[in-house]
């Protein structure tokens, strides 16, 4: 399978749109899918890719280690080592394809994360 290092261009810009939830191994969602190198739970999180004129919604795979603290919707962040990789698998039948995005880290832009607010 070919990983691709995704290039930004410097107007390139992400902001938060989901909070990271875990990644299921298996269908059934009984056990949570880790990184082969450091065995760190992985998570996915739903970021917006603005460039130009254009917004995607893009859902990335991110080892838990790599998300910094005080992450909410609409907080811009930076992804570190964004690689995609394609996929296709044919079930019953019907082809399905698309591409998987994974990065080692997200950055906060502009800073720490605000500290958490107290209860």
């Amino acid at each position: 399978m070919a990983r691709i290092r995704v290039g930004l261009l410097p107007t390139a810009s992400f902001m938060v749109g989901t909070l990271p939830v875990p990644k299921y191994a298996d269908a059934e969602k009984t056990q949570f899918a880790v990184d082969r190198e450091t065995g760190a739970k992985l998570m996915t999180i739903t970021l917006f890719f603005m460039e130009e004129d254009r917004a995607e919604a893009l859902k990335i795979t991110v080892p838990e280690t790599g998300l910094p603290n005080g992450l909410k919707p609409g907080l811009p962040v930076m992804p570190v080592e964004l690689f995609a990789t394609p996929w296709a698998r044919i079930f019953n039948g019907q082809l399905s394809d698309g591409i998987a995005y994974r990065a080692d880290r997200l950055d906060l832009v502009g800073g720490p994360a605000p500290a958490a607010e107290a209860a």
